[in-house]
């Protein structure tokens, strides 16, 4: 046999063993020889390295917190009327942050419902504006029933201005000399007890009672 035969015959085998080696290796290795003992290990690196830093305690969350106040007031009745949009519309044309249908708009001298819902200055003296009409409206109601309890109720005077809100002072009145009786829901089945009890003992003491009440701008 030749030279050449021999190569020919060897170096396939070679490089098949060194093949067979590398998808195969030993599985039994000697730990010993992989020991980390005696070693200075640290597994610690930087907040900053990491991208870690517990932001949750570090940063300051500011939360307003507005109570009883007239302005929690307002918000708290923008909130359940259109959750604080200037620019919603509800299914029956109501408008705004309020919600004020156009009829209640002319009374407080507004006569352009499209101005009104793309100026949220307009839309808060609207609110101030009619909230002052219907406290001179019920001020006699308010002066009657304030501190009384009616239907389990609690009736106050941010609760006798948000269900005129809701639903006129007109409605307001009826409900609170039938004592519960007359209880009027409007188109979604909010009431003028459900009113009454969810907005009350706020301060509205702000609101001056005022007959001819209008929107100035």
């Amino acid at each position: 046999m030749n030279k050449n035969s021999i190569k020919n015959i060897v170096l396939p085998f070679v490089i098949c063993l060194l093949i067979a080696l590398a998808l195969y290796p030993d599985s039994n290795l000697d730990s010993k020889l992989y020991s980390t003992e005696g070693l200075d290990l640290n597994y610690n690196i930087s907040a900053e390295l990491a991208m870690a830093e517990d932001h949750k305690t570090n940063a300051t969350i500011f939360t307003p917190h507005l109570g009883k106040s007239f302005e929690g007031f307002k918000e708290a009745l923008a909130f359940k009327e259109s959750q604080g949009d200037y620019f919603t519309v509800n299914t029956l044309g109501y408008l705004g942050k309020y919600q004020f249908g156009s009829e209640t708009l002319k009374l407080i001298g507004i006569y352009t419902p499209n101005q009104f819902l793309h100026n949220p200055e307009l839309q808060e003296k609207a609110f101030i504006a009619n909230a002052s009409r219907n406290k001179w409206i019920l001020r006699n109601d308010i002066k009657r029933f304030d501190g009384e309890f009616i239907g389990g109720v609690e009736i106050t005077e941010s609760g006798i201005l948000a269900a005129a809100h809701l639903a006129g002072p007109g409605s307001v009145k009826k409900f609170l000399r039938s004592y519960g009786a007359n209880n009027f829901a409007d188109a979604y089945g909010s009431t003028v007890k459900y009113y009454m009890r969810k907005f009350s003992g706020y301060d509205t003491s702000l609101i001056e009672p005022n007959k001819k009440a209008k929107v100035r701008l």
